[in-house]
């Protein structure tokens, strides 16, 4: 295995040898461009490298093209010519070969499903996803902390929507005990739920979560797992994309050991589109991608941003990416020139060129570069030809695809959705012993509609995870079958209360609950980087 990794040089008027030191790799890096420049291919490359060095990778897909990588090259091909001669020019024996990949789709179609729990995302990137105001925020960060409380666990939308509604039901002790929770914002949230659903992301929130463990393997042979994220359909909606795979970030963070400054890193990730990350991001995320840029180095695990214009990352995150790809800028008004003329400036001057004017000058394959020296000081900013990939340019087929698939030692482990008993179902279990509690005369299992809890059932379908959420008691022993016997006749749809007497009925649930709640020690649920103190699946 080399020290380094070769991406590119050669040629007249062009840099020697231009590499990625992969002790320096974990410093984080920027691959910038106009689109049709070639930041996939530089993406593509870097991966290859990093696979051969046996450093796994986690990378986006945005439009299909990465997924080439799977595949050796065409010797025969229509691109085999310029290739050869672009390997002659920068001192390189071309030579095509497939690396090791593990497809992953959120959605499940493309890729191993990938997935993680309510409680996981926690408050904040949740908020973020739902698009939701200050005071919203505030609401759903007491849900989370009731469910901490509680002991309910928030697994899927299902469960998160079950315990809106208890809180909304039960407004007025929650706010003498953790601030105003009113029901405009629960009823907010509730919507802004129903549109993330209609979205598909309830395929995001469920279990099995992802074990991040399966995102950092090795061959056989030693190579690095490419580990692809099918996002063509995910950019859609561009925030969900961005908020996962902040999450992802955000877990690799939390979870990995410091290393120090390893000879190689454990984990190499690659943001495409980064600026879908930091449109209109409040201060307090932007403070935090910080923060996990600053440090995650320390875990072996080096962050790569791909975007069109450095402009779109921060200037406090920029600072962190010390080895830079950046093809070609056009200024077409005096904005994109003084965007431009920005980017230059965040190079080592090279006094043989004027970095702003070669930028605009590069054209399809080259680059301006700049790596971090042994010392681990950014060289001087060099016009670089960048090589050919080993692999395939260009998508492979469905077929492909699907073969890869199959042949995956991931192959079944997220397939098959679970759906164990959590914060839905412990909450219409006591609802359902409530209302017997209060009427012992009444014990044919309708009580629990009565509450109306099961409302969130209505909710219950892709959010549940699989056909066994009929039920909202049928998953687990805690239901003891009071629960279910009442509801499977009604198919999920809302209940009508009936009329009540001594008081109302439901006037003696919410009571008997809340006196629960109170008498509960509570149990910490754990969250990522962004939720609350502790985490723990």
């Amino acid at each position: 295995m080399g020290e380094a990794i070769f991406v590119g040089g050669g040629g007249e008027g062009h840099a020697t040898a231009q590499e990625l030191l992969l002790a320096l790799a974990n410093r984080h890096g920027l691959i910038a461009g106009a689109t049709g420049t070639g930041k996939t291919v530089t993406l593509q490359i870097l991966a290859e490298g990093l696979s051969a060095a046996g450093v796994p990778v986690f990378l986006s897909d945005i439009k299909g093209d990465v997924s080439g990588i799977a595949k050796a090259g065409d010797p025969g091909g229509r691109l085999h010519d310029a290739f050869s001669a672009r390997a002659a020019t920068i001192g390189l024996e071309l030579d095509y070969h497939a690396s090791p990949v593990c497809f992953w789709d959120l959605f499940g179609e493309q890729g191993h499903p990938v997935r993680t729990t309510v409680a996981e995302m926690g408050p904040l990137l949740l908020s973020r996803l739902l698009q939701l105001s200050e005071v919203q925020e505030g609401v759903l960060n007491i849900v989370f902390r009731v469910a901490d409380d509680e002991g309910l666990a928030l697994l899927d939308l299902g469960d998160l929507q079950a315990l809106l509604l208890w809180c909304g039901q039960n407004a007025r002790d929650l706010t003498l005990r953790y601030g105003n929770v009113t029901a405009a914002s629960v009823g907010a949230i509730q919507r802004a739920l129903l549109t993330l659903e209609n979205q598909g992301a309830a395929r995001l929130f469920g279990e099995p979560a992802l074990a991040l463990g399966d995102l950092m393997r090795v061959d056989a042979g030693g190579r690095g797992i490419v580990n692809i994220l099918a996002a063509d359909r995910l950019m859609n909606a561009p925030r969900l994309y961005a908020t996962f795979l902040l999450w992802l970030l955000s877990e690799l963070f939390e979870s990995l050991p410091e290393v120090g400054n390893p000879e190689k890193p454990k984990l190499v990730f690659f943001f495409d589109e980064a600026h879908l990350l930091f449109d209109d991001a409040p201060r307090a995320l932007i403070e935090k991608v910080e923060q996990v840029a600053r440090l995650i180095r320390s875990k072996g695990v080096g962050v790569y941003f791909v975007t069109q214009n450095p402009a779109d990352v921060p200037d406090s995150v920029l600072a962190q990416l010390g080895n830079r790809v950046q093809h070609a800028l056009r200024a077409y008004t005096a904005n994109d020139r003084a965007a431009l003329d920005k980017a230059a400036r965040t190079y080592r001057d090279n006094p043989r060129f004027d970095t702003a004017q070669v930028i605009m000058e590069l054209g399809t394959g080259e680059a301006v570069t700049s790596f971090l020296d042994a010392r681990g000081v950014p060289g001087v900013v060099e016009r670089t030809l960048i090589r050919p990939p080993s692999g395939q340019l260009g998508p492979i087929t469905a077929e492909e695809r699907a073969a890869i698939i199959a042949a995956s030692p991931m192959r079944g482990k997220y397939e098959t959705p679970l759906n164990r008993e959590s914060a839905q179902e412990i909450l219409a279990a006591r609802a359902a012993a409530a209302a017997v509690a209060a009427d012992p005369g009444r014990d044919d299992g309708t009580a629990a509609a009565a509450d109306g809890f099961t409302r969130a059932r209505r909710f219950g379908g892709p959010a549940s995870n699989g056909p066994a959420s009929n039920g909202p008691a049928s998953n687990g022993p805690a239901s003891n079958g009071q629960a279910s016997n009442g509801q499977g006749a009604r198919a999920g749809k809302p209940a009508r209360r009936r009329p009540e007497r001594d008081g109302g009925l439901g006037d003696a649930l919410a009571s008997a609950v809340v006196k629960e709640l109170r008498g509960t020690t509570g149990r910490r649920i754990v969250r990522g980087l962004f939720g609350t103190l502790f985490r723990s699946r």
